[in-house]
């Protein structure tokens, strides 16, 4: 029988809440409180403005946050309508324990978009919304204390090669302060396969001043994706 795969041609915009992002990465308000927070390939995430609500010292960086924000929102909408599509085409290989339902997953990512909008837009929170990508970063060294990458490295293992992962991780390190946090998830690609080279990396980063672990997350959807790797950097 031939395995499924989520078909893709380039980047898909990320639209996802808050509480997606608690149980992806089974982050705490301790870990919320330690300092500067950066969502990396941020999209349309509800992410920032949710945390900022709360008082926390969000950012995200997005290489669209250089563009036209209704047209990035309108972009983003697009995106959740033909995704969801591809998800009914592929239901039955999906985990539905957290999400309830495709038409839930839906709803969800709308909402995650709408209130993504509605705090772009406002005055002076544009500022938080950085334009800028993976392997390059605008931003300097040891900035902030905890960084996420969703649904982005590993998932696009197919088109974005060995190297920039490194490097990408290594951007990380860079712009995390000593003892600060980096969790990236998931670590399976489109075709819902185990990134191969997922030990080779942790080797080189563990060599370089990270201290690398798989850690459960607590966000079960894509199939065969039960972790995120959490990089701790050496003080």
């Amino acid at each position: 029988m031939e395995k499924p795969q989520y078909e893709q041609v380039g980047v898909a915009m990320t639209c996802r809440s808050y509480d997606d992002y608690l149980c992806m990465f089974r982050l705490t308000e301790d870990d919320l409180a330690q300092g500067a927070i950066l969502d990396i390939a941020g999209g349309g995430s509800s992410f920032t403005a949710e945390a900022r609500k709360r008082g926390y010292e969000a950012f995200a960086v997005d290489p669209r946050y250089g563009a036209d924000v209704v047209k990035l929102v309108s972009e983003a909408r697009q995106e959740i309508e033909t995704s969801t599509a591809k998800i009914e085409a592929l239901k039955e290989h999906f985990d539905w324990s957290y999400y309830g339902s495709v038409d839930l997953h839906r709803r969800g990512r709308i909402s995650a978009l709408n209130k993504f909008a509605e705090h772009v837009g406002l005055v002076g929170s544009g500022q938080h919304y950085i334009d800028g990508k993976l392997p390059e970063l605008p931003f300097e060294n040891n900035t902030f204390s905890n960084i996420m990458c969703s649904h982005f490295m590993f998932l696009y293992g197919a088109q974005f090669d060995f190297a920039f992962h490194l490097q990408s991780i290594r951007e990380m390190l860079r712009i995390i302060k000593p003892n600060g946090h980096i969790r990236i998830y998931p670590l399976t690609t489109l075709q819902f396969q185990p990134y191969e080279r997922l030990d080779e990396l942790i080797g080189i980063i563990s060599e370089e001043g990270g201290i690398v672990e798989q850690k459960e997350s607590q966000l079960p959807f894509i199939p065969g994706s039960k972790h995120y790797l959490h990089i701790q950097k050496k003080s």
